[in-house]
């Protein structure tokens, strides 16, 4: 009894393959010339997420399947080192800053004192000027006899201590002077120390950052490749994701059927199993045939050479059925090779209705 119900089911197998198989190939023996057909597989663009730095995996915050929003956090890496560093950078244009103004206020300081020496330089020339007066008073009463030569010789020393004066002054300036310019080099040396802290803390801070792994862009999550406690290296894979928007079918067409076939032209997908018509565009044709996989089923021999084309859903109607359209469907795609064919009615568009995606 139990081999008679596995072979009525073998039978009915048989039998729905084989009117899939008859229905398939009236339907192509039934396209217009111009449309050319070929089974094929839908295919989801697949982008790796790898971690830039190493570190310990903390936290996975998405599961398989699960549909990503870009710039969604993903996965969280341990970032103590980050963290540390990103504490000393900050640190170290802490003490930059403060030796930037320590240095200014020691300009300050110094402006001040060459003010001073400035000050003291135009009081000391004065008191030279009424020094070098009475000198040359004292002289001129000497040559007169009105007063003697220890007079003359006091009025000298008095302009001499005068000239010496004015001269330390102008050294206590020029002293001064120069304690601006060090301390210039100074503050441009603090000013160089604050901007390569400042870098420090950025790159520590991208650092850091870089330990929360984030979708670049929308899709849905395929494989996680690392789970929590694993360590893993720089560039390590984290997540496979599946670009939802990119959503395409590879063909195989024999040498014969691509006359006039360009990319841009018109085609349709339809999967097996949904009563629908998806419209597509051809986005690439292979420059060089090449022998048929044995994957791909078609009534030509393994031997005639195949072109690989590729047609690919419009973004807007992949993003709208996302929910629907999954990597692996089965179906068949349609391309029109030549542009004044018009589409036949059962290739005409007909998409599911919102409720199915």
């Amino acid at each position: 009894m139990k081999k008679a119900w596995v072979l009525i089911l073998l039978l009915v197998v048989a039998t729905a393959a084989g009117w899939y198989y008859w229905q398939q190939q009236q339907l192509a023996q039934a396209l217009p010339l111009g449309i050319v057909s070929s089974n094929g597989r839908l295919e989801l663009e697949r982008f790796d997420i790898a971690s830039l730095y190493p570190g310990r995996v903390e936290q996975m915050l998405v599961a398989e399947g699960e549909d990503v929003d870009v710039d969604q956090l993903l996965v969280k890496l341990s970032s103590s080192q980050s963290e540390s560093q990103l504490v000393a950078a900050q640190a170290t244009e802490q003490r930059a800053h403060e030796m930037v103004s320590q240095a200014r206020a020691g300009r300050k300081q110094g402006e001040q004192a060459m003010a001073r020496a400035n000050a003291q330089i135009d009081a000391q020339i004065e008191q030279q000027k009424i020094a070098k007066m009475e000198l040359d008073n004292a002289r001129k009463m000497r040559r007169e006899d009105l007063v003697s030569d220890s007079e003359v010789t006091k009025r000298q020393a008095v302009y001499n201590g005068a000239v010496a004066i004015v001269q330390a002054a102008r050294a206590a300036y020029a002293e001064a002077q120069a304690a601006v310019q060090q301390i210039d080099a100074q503050v441009a040396e603090a000013n160089a120390g604050v901007n390569q802290a400042k870098a420090q803390e950025k790159s520590a801070a991208s650092m850091n950052d870089d330990m929360l792994i984030r979708s670049p862009k929308a899709g849905r999550v395929e494989y996680r490749i690392a789970e929590v406690g694993s360590v893993i290296a720089a560039g390590s894979k984290m997540v496979s994701l599946l670009d939802t928007e990119d959503v395409s079918m590879t063909l195989f067409l024999p040498n014969g059927q691509m006359s006039g076939l360009q990319v841009g032209n018109d085609a349709r997908v339809v999967l097996d199993g949904l009563d629908s018509v998806w419209p597509a565009k051809v986005s690439f044709i292979a420059s060089q045939a090449q022998f048929t996989p044995k994957s791909v089923e078609t009534q030509n021999e393994r031997e005639k050479l195949m072109f690989k084309v590729r047609i690919k859903l419009p973004v807007e109607i992949a993003k709208e059925y996302k929910g629907l359209l999954k990597g692996g469907m089965t179906g068949n795609g349609y391309v029109r090779s030549n542009t004044d064919v018009v589409w036949p009615s059962n290739l005409a568009i007909n998409l599911p209705k919102k409720g199915q995606s």
